[in-house]
């Protein structure tokens, strides 16, 4: 595997399969005894990212009785 003057590597498909790592995972290298190592960052912090991005976003104005009443076909 070869690093390019970026810096940048290809993670073998196999390899962030079974790390569950995909397109827009946060990931870190972290260094122990003279080794790197790539570390997946819990989803949970880029899940709270995402949920402060978007708060005070929504534009519909329904109750939730009313989005759940369409959710489950009640309409």
């Amino acid at each position: 595997m070869r690093v390019t003057s970026k810096g940048q590597v290809t993670i073998p498909l196999e390899i962030r399969e079974k790390a569950g790592i995909s397109p827009g995972a946060e990931v870190e290298f972290l260094e122990s005894r003279g080794r790197i190592y790539l570390h997946k960052v819990k989803d949970a912090e880029r899940g709270a990212v995402m949920v402060q991005q978007m708060a005070g976003r929504g534009t519909v104005h329904m109750s939730t009785d009313e989005i759940l009443s369409l959710t489950r076909g009640d309409a």
